[in-house]
């Protein structure tokens, strides 16, 4: 099952299967090693839902909600 990056709940896993956007910021994201077939996990979110934090090759990494809404991952809890 697929869902954007920002639809997970804390502690779901998955692989990203797909990076939307344009230009500066698909490129920033791929740069941050969000890449398609990368394993990822949603750890954290501020009490308000913006940022959130995910698990991503090996660290931890904030990303805001409106970035994370480009992301699509194929569910594997």
């Amino acid at each position: 099952m697929d869902k954007l990056l920002s639809e997970l709940n804390i502690g779901e896993s998955g692989v990203v299967a797909k990076v939307a956007g344009e230009g500066r910021l698909r490129r920033r994201l791929f740069d941050m090693g969000i890449t398609p077939g990368a394993a990822i996990t949603l750890r954290k979110v501020a009490p308000l839902g913006d940022p959130m934090e995910v698990n991503l090759r090996g660290y931890e990494l904030t990303l805001r909600r409106s970035e994370a809404e480009l992301v699509t991952v194929e569910v594997t809890q």
